[in-house]
């Protein structure tokens, strides 16, 4: 591997018109998420404090190991829907150490809506567990739910990736041997109930834990039946008379202390093995990623200057430096793990869906794991290129993501747009982990060409009606839905809705790449199934 060359110059106006640009999302992205993850009414704060419980943040802080690093995911999940009420969608989750182990952690948080499952409350949990399944990472449960949220029922109840996904998805976890516990802070109602229920263990706080499926008001309205919390659900009850809960705590700080010892007790797994040598920092500035991306989404920039701020030395081995040079592929290390690299530098042509396909090959066959950075407009269209085959072409770059063994992770560091989105690992390929920048776009196609498409069509329906059109009439049309696809191809709506893991400052992808390499190795490595073989 070179070192590679330092081709960026920040006195030059043009970095340091980037530089602020860039430094301002970052700013700006880090308060949203300050917001999501701590402002809250205080009413709801007050209750709390009736209650004698700890705010979700506080109860993470007791859970996990001082001074370790917790990587937290979707953390602005929610917060482009529900007029703004459920932020973090309702929940925590993310990635860290408990008692010295990796685990993942879902957590209620009840400051919002009692902690009520809204659809994106539910789809953050699915995935959350979806990626314990594909990590075999161990699950810690803080449970307090008011349960679904019933004016929007139909949206996460019924259908296959629902709430129901949710105990599926702990059933599966249970046949492959993976631990999970539970810590019952609150009430866990209906469907909530078995999440307790379906953990190895389960601690329920005394006084404020309870497990049942219909509340005292349900049980009223259904049997007649006139029954207290704690009788039908409560911690003493549970502990004592049916054995649905393992442990009995006086207090959430005792209940989260017993459950640090339960993860403690666990056996840790033997990691799957992979080359992985002394790490090292880059030799350039990750802070400068700031003034390399360019302000302007459509300029082109090159993408070997983030990866040499991303990777460990800036040392990276390049593949076929000559040969379709839209695509750069190559060997690095991070945080000491070798893995292949895979980066947009323009569009997709024949030749570099061809060359990313075959180095996917070639990574597979050797077991390196696979980072996918997107700056992707599509693969290239016309007359020519279909001629030579490039449906053809981005179709056998797609089987090769999809068929990898290897753990890959995606970042949008830019444009995401069309099929390249799929050629390059976006989230129907199911990367470990995928984020995405601030700046970061996501869609069919840019917000100006679909703009200019749907104007077009709607020009020519109003035409054939024999209505002719001025150019204020037609900017009249173009403006609404300019602004409105740019506002469904932002990085701020796209992460709202889970369609990637989390929002990142760029200066702290190395990191969340590395602690999901770390995660990712508690899984084992299927053998490739193919030979390598040219296309």
């Amino acid at each position: 591997m070179v070192r590679l060359p330092n081709q960026v110059n920040p006195s030059s106006a043009a970095y340091q018109e980037n530089y602020a640009h860039h430094h301002a999302l970052a700013t700006e992205f880090r308060e949203r998420q300050r917001i999501a993850r701590f402002e809250r009414p205080l009413r709801d704060m007050q209750r709390l404090a009736r209650q004698s419980k700890l705010f979700v943040r506080d109860r993470l802080a007791a859970l996990l190991d001082p001074g370790t690093p917790f990587l937290e995911l979707s953390s602005l999940a929610g917060n482009d829907a529900y007029g703004g009420e459920a932020p973090c969608a309702g929940q925590v989750s993310g990635i860290g150490i408990v008692a010295g182990h990796e685990v993942i952690i879902h957590a209620d948080d009840a400051s919002v809506k009692g902690g009520a499952w809204y659809p994106l409350s539910v789809k953050k949990i699915v995935r959350t567990l979806d990626i314990a399944i594909e990590n075999r990472l161990p699950v810690v449960h803080l449970c307090d739910s008011a349960g679904g949220f019933l004016p929007l029922q139909a949206e996460l109840f019924p259908d296959r990736m629902h709430a129901g996904r949710i105990f599926r998805n702990q059933s599966i976890l249970s046949r492959m041997g993976v631990p999970q516990v539970a810590i019952v802070l609150g009430h866990c109602t209906a469907g909530g109930a078995y999440i307790p229920a379906l953990s190895d263990y389960n601690v329920i706080v005394a006084g404020t834990g309870a497990i049942f499926l219909g509340g005292p008001p349900l049980v009223k309205a259904a049997t007649g039946e006139d029954v207290g919390v704690e009788e039908l659900g409560g911690a003493a009850m549970h502990s004592s008379v049916s054995g649905t809960a393992d442990y009995a705590a006086a207090s959430e700080l005792h209940a989260l202390a017993l459950a640090r010892d339960i993860v403690g007790s666990w056996p840790k797994p033997g990691k799957t093995a992979l080359d992985r040598t002394e790490p090292e920092p880059p030799d350039y500035d990750v802070d400068e990623l700031y003034g390399i991306l360019p302000k302007d989404p459509r300029v082109q920039f090159d993408m070997r200057d983030v990866v040499a701020r991303l990777v460990d030395g800036s040392r990276f081995h390049e593949y076929q430096p000559d040969y379709g040079t839209t695509m750069l592929c190559g060997f690095a290390r991070l945080w000491g793990w070798r893995i292949g690299i895979l980066a947009n530098n323009g569009v997709l042509f024949n030749d570099s869906a061809l060359k990313g396909a075959h180095f996917i090959q070639l990574c597979d066959k050797q077991r390196i794991p696979l980072l996918f950075l997107q700056n992707i407009t599509g693969f290239m269209v016309g007359k020519d290129y279909e001629r030579r085959g490039i449906t053809k072409d981005g179709a056998k770059m797609i089987m090769a993501v999809a068929g990898a063994s290897v753990p890959k992770f995606t970042v949008v560091v830019n444009a995401s747009f069309g099929a390249g989105t799929y050629g390059m690992a976006g989230r129907a390929f199911d990367s470990r982990l995928m984020f995405a920048w601030p700046n970061s776009q996501v869609g069919v196609m840019g917000a100006e060409q679909a703009a200019n498409v749907l104007t077009d069509i709607k020009v020519k329906q109003m035409t054939r009606d024999g209505r002719a059109l001025g150019a204020a009439a037609l900017e009249a049309i173009r403006s609404p839905i300019l602004a409105d696809y740019r506002r469904q191809s932002s990085a701020y709506h796209a992460t709202s809705e889970l369609w990637d893991d989390g929002m990142l400052d760029p200066v702290d992808t190395r990191n969340a790449i590395a602690i999901g390499l770390s995660a990712a190795l508690n899984a084992p490595i299927e053998e490739s199934r193919f030979g390598v073989f040219r296309l």
